[in-house]
């Protein structure tokens, strides 16, 4: 089979790809390991930045998100028995985030691909990426029992941390990497969330994070061990330290009710440079790693991909290839601006295990001087909701 693009994964970044190279008139194909089935069930977080959701928007995949995505014009920091929202709004000139599951934008963007004809195979297993110095890069895979190739004239990786796409081209990167001292145990609840915000908590015992995925379903997160076993965590034990982390300061009591799943999940940051190698292309989960604290892991990879489809299509419009290869430096600015805004929010509301009391007074202060100063809150407000692309 020939296309002009290949790519490997469909999650939001290969989808997209796919979607915004259709909108410039250039074919694609995307191969994904899993089922369809799983791919449009695989919960993630949804925190959608301005830039995000006005993207998803303005090249016609946001109707559904417009419809039941909840938007969100502020959070709130709970830290020393006080509360403090932080107004998006006021401090941005009127952005906002919109709270909607990934797995949600990937339906919409799937059920986009096949409505225009779109070639995606889904239990397509990708086995190896060759010639990715030539004019031919190729993708050798298995589909329906049989081994095929996928010929085109450029690969995009947007196939995760663990797929194929990096290890192509593994030997010629540099890898930054910090792994945190504790994790997240994330749960999804039937109960309505405490706030119609999130609330982001620094307790002196860890923190938590109320967040939800609709009117009635809540998404609550607790700091813990990353090595810690599930079984260590009864739904009791957990009720009990929500209600203790997050309703401080007056905050409304948190509504119990079924837990629905719970997992843990180990918090580090990731970076691979570069983005690029020959005809190949990285995106996504595939070059960078956030921890969650900062909301940025799918907005990134949007970023990439809004930067990747734009290069491409000055080359297959234009003859032009300043934008191939000005990819990865393009990318990595407004990724290490995330990687230092992600940092910065774990390392302010994170009780580390090796903390002090100075340390633990740092924190505070910086707390206070953060929702005491509009600069400072203006600030994080604008990377909350989001960087310009590109």
């Amino acid at each position: 089979m020939r296309t002009q693009v290949g790519i490997l994964g469909a999650g939001p970044a290969g989808l997209l790809l796919s979607h915004l190279l259709h909108l410039e008139g250039i074919d694609s194909v995307v191969l994904e390991d899993r089922s369809r089935s799983y791919v449009e069930n695989r919960i993630r977080a949804g925190v959608l930045e301005q830039v995000t959701v006005d993207l998803l928007n303005d090249t016609g995949l946001g109707e559904r998100m417009q419809r039941e995505g909840l938007v969100h014009h502020g959070v709130e920091f709970a830290f020393a028995g006080r509360r403090h929202r932080i107004d998006f709004a006021d401090l941005t000139g009127g952005k906002a985030i919109t709270v909607y599951g990934q797995h949600e934008v990937v339906r919409d963007m799937i059920a986009a691909r096949l409505a225009a004809g779109g070639q995606i195979l889904f239990e397509a297993r990708a086995t190896a990426v060759e010639d990715i110095e030539s004019e031919r890069p190729r993708i050798r895979y298995e589909h329906e029992g049989e081994v095929r190739e996928l010929a085109c004239d450029f690969i995009a990786a947007c196939d995760g941390f663990h797929g194929i796409g990096r290890a192509a081209v593994s030997d010629g990167l540099r890898v930054y990497e910090r792994h945190y001292p504790f994790g997240w145990l994330g749960i999804l609840a039937d109960a309505p969330p405490a706030t119609e915000e999130l609330v982001y908590s620094r307790h002196e015992t860890g923190f938590s994070l109320l967040s939800m995925r609709s009117p009635q379903m809540a998404r609550l997160y607790l700091q813990c061990d990353p090595e810690d076993d599930l079984k260590n965590w009864p739904d009791e034990r957990i009720w009990a330290e929500l209600h203790t982390r997050l309703e401080v300061g007056g905050g409304p009591a948190v509504p119990e009710g079924p837990i629905l799943q719970k997992s843990i999940t180990a918090m580090r940051s990731f970076v691979v440079e570069p983005m690029q190698a020959g005809r190949l292309f990285l995106a996504g989960d595939a070059a960078h790693i956030v921890p969650p604290t900062g909301a940025k892991g799918m907005n990134l990879a949007v970023g990439d991909i809004v930067v990747l489809a734009r290069a491409l299509a000055g080359y297959f419009r234009q003859n032009r290839t300043d934008g191939l290869e000005t990819y990865s430096d393009v990318c990595l600015r407004r990724i290490w601006k995330a990687q230092r805004f992600s940092w910065w929010m774990t390392s302010m509301l994170h009780i580390f295990p090796d903390a002090t009391a100075f340390d633990d007074r740092l924190q505070l202060a910086e707390l206070d001087y953060v929702t005491g100063s509009r600069p400072a809150l203006q600030a994080l407000a604008e990377n909350y909701v989001g960087l310009p692309f590109g």
